[in-house]
């Protein structure tokens, strides 16, 4: 990456106008580029009051010629290596960098990265306010729904910066002084064409660190990521009892005592108790435990109380309403197979789980086994409904709805488990053929458990 002074007056092109195009562009234009944002759908106006304010040139609906009239090309957040418009550029002999190779030196203030497939939204949240209460000087970005680029030149104690397996594919220069990978399964197959393509990427927020750098992981996901039990730099969380004495260092949640401990060779320190997490389900004793490990790392004590006041993420296994006898819960966020498992086996009671959406190609079956030991009933709908349903039917499951749309589901999984129970918004897929986003997804819910609730 070039010395900042060096883009005054050179040709940027932003491929993208999303949340981290959009930082992109403003960062950029400040450092006195030319920039033009090249977007292949249609700007939404948020961006284009911005790039009107900044004075960014764009296009929309397609990439034209233009966007390869530029000294650089910058790929945001998202963006396939095998996009056409990358391809052209790379042709013609146009540099491309990603976003974060972009961004990272102009940042001030010592980076901790957060990826997995599941629980990095939460994970990164958590650790944000748990710094924050210490009284530290605190940014929280990127993946999370803030451009990193908004962080640039700030004077920050921490960056603390979810990262998707997009932008870690092009990242070579973000070094994090300690990277969380918080756990890995099956995700954006289509996007990285493998799963081992995938797990490359993510395993980027490693490979790209400095000497000092500290990396906690499930110890489970060890060995597919390429680090060594011996690695002086590893931290390994694990449930007590899983995998007996592999690292030298590690985090172990301990379902006897109810406590989360942090273990160096022999000796033990306790760093908090389950019932000190504001969170549920045992997926986030999981996440709370990464996000301890970093405190601990980094020195800092009185864990317990750093806790306090954090109300974990929307659509994040978020309590809705409890109606009667049933709980209503939001996890529109649990797009993919992993995480709508993890759901699944950690919310007590009987369950109807609603299902589907858009697929990324995933396999249904783990999907469905668990559907059939852990849900009263499933109700499916969208896109991806009848793969779905076939998966249940050949796992041997028939508790089976179909539903035209959320609010014919929510009726659904309400009559399937007769008056008590959860009802569980958990889709296992993206929300692209019906919403916009997840977010606009489990609003919807939201919206319709809460006129239900007035109704009765």
């Amino acid at each position: 990456m070039e010395p900042a002074h060096d883009l005054q007056g050179k040709k940027i092109t932003i491929i993208g106008s999303g949340v981290s195009g959009k930082g992109l562009a403003s960062l950029a234009a400040g450092l006195g580029a030319s920039v033009f944002v090249t977007e292949r759908k249609h700007l939404d106006e948020d961006a284009r009051n911005l790039f009107r304010k900044k004075g960014v040139a764009w296009e929309e609906d397609g990439h034209s010629d233009r966007a390869c009239d530029a000294d650089l090309v910058v790929a945001g957040s998202g963006i396939s290596p095998s996009a056409p418009v990358i391809i052209e550029a790379r042709k013609k002999g146009i540099p491309v960098t990603g976003e974060l190779d972009f961004i990272a030196p102009f940042l001030r203030g010592k980076v901790i990265g957060v990826t997995g497939s599941n629980g990095k939204s939460t994970t990164t949240a958590l650790l944000g306010h748990m710094l924050s209460r210490k009284g530290f000087a605190v940014s929280i970005a990127g993946n999370i729904g803030t451009s990193l680029a908004d962080s640039a030149f700030k004077e920050w104690d921490y960056i603390v910066v979810e990262l998707s397996s997009f932008q870690l594919y092009w990242n070579s220069c973000l070094s994090c002084c300690v990277a969380v990978v918080t756990n890995l399964a099956p995700d954006h197959i289509d996007w990285h064409g493998s799963y081992e393509e995938y797990v490359r990427a993510k395993a980027r927020i490693i490979t790209t660190q400095g000497g000092s750098g500290m990396v906690i992981v499930q110890e489970r996901d060890r060995a597919a990521l390429g680090v060594a039990s011996s690695d002086e730099r590893i931290v390994c969380f694990s449930w007590k009892g899983e995998f007996p004495d592999r690292c030298e260092k590690a985090i172990l949640a301990d379902e006897n005592s109810r406590s989360v401990y942090f273990r160096t060779g022999k000796n033990e320190e306790k760093l908090f108790g389950f019932d000190d997490l504001p969170l549920i389900g045992k997926h986030n004793i999981e996440n709370g435990s990464m996000a301890a490990g970093v405190l601990h790392l980094l020195g800092e004590n009185g864990i317990p109380d750093l806790f306090s006041g954090f109300g974990g993420l929307p659509h994040r296994c978020e309590k809705v309403a409890h109606i009667g006898g049933l709980l209503f819960i939001d996890d529109s966020k649990g797009t993919n197979v992993a995480s709508t498992c993890t759901a699944l086996t950690s919310i007590e009671g009987p369950k109807a789980i609603i299902l589907g959406g858009q697929g990324k190609g995933e396999d249904y079956a783990p999907l469905a086994e668990t559907v059939r030991k852990e849900a009263a009933a499933a109700v499916v709908m969208g896109e991806e409904r009848g793969k779905i349903a076939d998966a249940l039917r050949q796992a041997g499951y028939d508790r089976i709805f179909e539903a035209e749309g959320m609010e014919d589901a929510v009726k659904k999984a309400v009559s399937a488990l007769s008056g008590k129970g959860v009802v569980l918004l958990s889709p296992a897929c993206t929300s692209w053929d019906m919403y916009p986003n997840y977010k606009k997804r489990g609003e919807h819910f939201k919206s319709i458990v809460l006129s239900l609730e007035k109704r009765l």
